[in-house]
């Protein structure tokens, strides 16, 4: 290696233990959390959409079974995000609507971002069901920043 490059700027360059230890931590959080807020705002969609959110449906449009769906859902009631009523369905909390709202936001931010760059409206869905998890309220601020740049807009949400 050339002794005047600086090893700790190099794309290949060995990151900081205590920094990569934290980017896993964060990446694993993520992960949790992404699970939570796909179920809630998919609930909050059928119950827009249809009036209610059924298990069956939720896991027909999540790709699971619906024991799967209904573990889940015992976590989202004892974490005060949704209540179930018997042969009614499934129903947000306001912390659970709030959460949604969140979810949709950064879903709708990801999507502006990339459909910006170019990227096709379907495949735009699709990469920032993932990416809207994962990425931090800075990035996400940038996102935003780059969207009304490039589309010459006041807010996203117009």
């Amino acid at each position: 290696m050339n002794e005047n490059t600086d090893a700790s700027n190099s794309p290949t360059a060995l990151v900081d233990a205590d920094a990569q230890v934290e980017s896993f931590r964060q990446t694993r959080s993520n992960r949790r959390a992404e699970i939570v807020e796909d179920y809630i705002e998919l609930i909050a969609d059928l119950i827009d959409h249809g009036g209610e959110a059924r298990q069956v449906d939720i896991a027909q449009r999540l790709g699971v079974v619906q024991p799967t769906v209904a573990k889940m859902l015992k976590r989202l009631a004892a974490d005060g995000l949704i209540q179930q009523r018997r042969y009614r369905g499934v129903f947000l909390t306001d912390e659970g609507k709030n959460l949604a709202e969140k979810s949709r936001e950064r879903h709708q931010i990801v999507e502006a971002f990339l459909c910006a760059l170019g990227i096709s409206l379907e495949t735009a869905r699709i990469d920032s069901e993932g990416i809207e998890h994962h990425v931090s309220g800075e990035t996400l601020e940038a996102f935003r920043a780059f969207v009304i740049e490039k589309n010459g807009l006041a807010d996203t949400d117009g």
